[in-house]
């Protein structure tokens, strides 16, 4: 789900208090009378709290020999400065969920985290649950496995399909071309209309990113990872092409990015970025909001030429991670009780229906323990189909200020005229390799 991570505090992580801070936690015995005790820090979600707290007690009755304390990370003034400051202070949890792949990237640079890969079934894990695909670009640039992806959002695009339909269509664009010619279908018959209306197209907010450019991105050059590690990777083509995709919308009126309140509910815009999590709130407050009557989901566009059934899109996605501060005893005892959870795909179909977040796996519309879920709640289908061809973000410390020169010299530029599509792929690129020395 969307976070807002800009306001994260920095809590300098160095090693020799990360040394004192093991040293501090080993006072403490981890395991009293055989019994090992476990600390798991879970989302503010009420939903995933519960459901960590019930899977815990289910473990620990099969499992005497562990006890798992679950708690909600405190999220004043965030989940990762809270998290950062434990680490520091010495009071880590030994496992704690919430954690997307850059603030890991974060984490292992600073030798906070365990290799997940390290641990004696760790992969039994990625056998059982069937993540084979899922989990794949959630590797490391050093190989390793940091972060467990626990759900996949991968993000899709809305449309108005009542418009659509009006303006002679039955089913939304897939590419750049057939887009600027549903664009000016639109422009000609509802000249107060806008192809995508969204003020954080010109917002440099690092996060945003996630939901514009990389979502675009990620379709035009085939889930490139755009960094990798402490390496630009991007494909310049693909970069040109998806900045030239939203200049061509600016030119020809197809972009209002100002604020609009419900912009695509209330019919301004006919295209727009949807997570799962939306489905839910529209439920309470625009209940005509019906899918595959006046609105569809797809993934993102492809430039000419390419295969749309190849599309990509970004994963909106977290994880859970195990601290190296806790004892190998805790460390053994966190993962045996993660297998357990995804042992079973029951767990997980449970996950799904209390959170509506689907769970990383390549399995979700074949695995029959979750038919029942996506029967009743049909618009989550596409986002089931999609979690393995969703890339999840960045593995760089400096993600945040990496995105933020995405938009500050590129995305940003284009959406209000002030640069070429080419120019400021080029510039963004400069600022970003400079950034990674």
């Amino acid at each position: 789900m969307k976070r807002n991570i800009c306001g994260l505090i920095a809590v300098i992580m160095v090693f020799s208090l990360l040394t004192a801070c093991a040293s501090k936690k080993g006072n403490t015995p981890s395991t009293v009378n055989g019994v090992t005790t476990i600390e798991f820090w879970a989302a503010t979600n009420p939903t995933q709290q519960a459901f960590w707290q019930k899977t815990a007690k289910a473990y620990e009755q099969t499992n005497p020999k562990v006890k798992i304390n679950v708690s909600v990370i405190k999220e004043s003034p965030s989940s990762e400065a809270t998290i950062q400051a434990a680490i520091a202070g010495g009071s880590a949890p030994t496992i704690s969920e919430n954690i997307n792949r850059g603030f890991g990237a974060q984490l292992a640079a600073s030798k906070a985290l365990v290799p997940l890969d390290t641990l004696t079934g760790f992969n039994d894990i990625v056998t059982a649950r069937m993540m084979s695909s899922t989990i794949k670009p959630w590797q490391f640039a050093d190989g390793h496995q940091y972060v467990l992806p626990i759900y996949s959002n991968a993000m899709l695009f809305g449309w108005r399909l009542d418009i659509l339909k009006e303006l002679g269509y039955t089913t939304p664009p897939q590419t750049y071309s057939e887009i600027m010619a549903v664009n000016a279908k639109l422009k000609a018959k509802y000249p107060d209309k806008f192809f995508w209306a969204k003020a954080d197209l010109a917002d440099p907010t690092a996060w945003k990113r996630w939901f514009d450019f990389f979502m675009i991105y990620d379709a035009a050059s085939n889930g490139n990872k755009f960094i990798e590690g402490n390496k630009f990777v991007g494909d310049d083509n693909a970069g040109v092409a998806t900045l030239k995709f939203i200049d061509d919308l600016r030119k020809n009126k197809g972009i209002l990015a100002q604020n609009v309140a419900d912009p695509f509910e209330t019919g301004t815009s006919l295209f727009i970025d949807l997570g799962p999590w939306t489905f839910t709130n529209w439920a309470e407050k625009f209940p005509n909001m019906k899918y595959n009557e006046n609105y569809t989901l797809s993934m993102p566009p492809v430039p000419d030429g390419a295969d749309p059934k190849t599309s990509k899109t970004f994963a909106d996605t977290k994880g859970l991670v195990i601290y190296a501060s806790a004892t190998k005893e805790q460390q053994a005892a966190a993962l045996d009780f993660v297998k357990w959870v995804y042992s079973d795909p029951k767990n997980d179909a449970q996950w799904f229906d209390q959170t509506k977040l689907p769970p990383a796996r390549d399995d979700l519309t074949t695995n029959d323990s979750f038919k029942a879920i996506l029967d009743k709640n049909a618009q989550l289908k596409p986002y089931a189909e999609n979690v393995p061809n969703a890339v999840p973000p960045m593995d760089n410390p400096k993600f945040n200020d990496l995105q933020t020169i995405i938009g500050q010299e590129a995305w940003n530029k284009v959406v209000r005229g002030e640069i070429d599509p080419a120019t400021g792929w080029a510039n963004m690129k400069k600022a970003i390799e400079g950034a990674l020395k």
